[in-house]
């Protein structure tokens, strides 16, 4: 596979000041198309996308896995498909040309699934909370308990080969996104690797570690579905 066909979705709910930054440092000669998934905003994110050249939608129904669902839809509707899908943050915590990080396994090795972990990676001080980093080992050890895959991050930038993506059928519309993906990735048998990527303090506030009642509903979230899919 050489120089492969790959889609960027970037869910993003109030990221005006965030959103356009991070499509700048995409790598555009790696990437067929930028997909930005205003997901109810009430700020000039949608018009910011759309400045810089993405390919911007509107998903009002709020929720991640909602935009990410409306960005697949998008994709699933377009004329050719893609071989690589990649999923990316839109508060600049990440760094996106690690993307090219990301797909490599993919292109070179059969990896199915890559998980951008942050636990690998160097972490900027306060980028993550303690909650966060927590809850983080928690999932991922509970994951091994009961699906003997080991995982180190449920981290939100990674990249999936597309027809693997449509084999796990993805159905949260909220915070269980990721986390049902290595899931149902592990279900499946699918090659899935781990690599190292670096985060940063994001722009804004944000809307899940940002707030208890965020924290708490993503942390229930995430025990809910692994015992979901058991």
């Amino acid at each position: 596979m050489n120089r492969p066909d790959i889609r960027v979705i970037i869910p993003a709910f109030n990221e005006q000041n965030a959103v356009g930054l991070v499509i700048d440092e995409i790598p555009k000669e790696w990437v067929t198309e930028v997909i930005v998934v205003d997901n109810g905003s009430t700020d000039d994110t949608y018009e910011q996308a759309k400045s810089r050249g993405a390919t911007t939608l509107k998903e009002p129904a709020r929720g991640y896995g909602n935009a990410c669902l409306k960005g697949m839809s998008h994709i699933a509707e377009s004329s050719t498909k893609p071989d690589i899908v990649v999923f990316l943050d839109g508060d600049h915590s990440d760094y996106p040309k690690q993307l090219i990080d990301l797909v490599k396994p993919i292109i070179e090795d059969e990896v199915n699934l890559v998980i951008g972990s942050r636990a690998l990676g160097q972490k900027e001080k306060g980028s993550m909370t303690p909650q966060q980093i927590f809850g983080n080992w928690l999932a991922t050890f509970l994951i091994k308990l009961f699906y003997q895959v080991k995982y180190t991050d449920l981290g939100p930038f990674r990249a999936i080969d597309y027809e693997s993506l449509l084999k796990i059928s993805m159905e949260d519309r909220t915070y269980g996104w990721t986390v049902e993906m290595q899931l149902k990735a592990a279900k499946l048998n699918l090659h899935t690797k781990d690599i190292p990527v670096d985060y940063r303090q994001r722009i804004g506030v944000s809307k899940v570690s940002g707030t208890v009642k965020g924290t708490i509903g993503a942390g229930y979230k995430i025990i809910y579905t692994i015992f979901k899919y058991l």
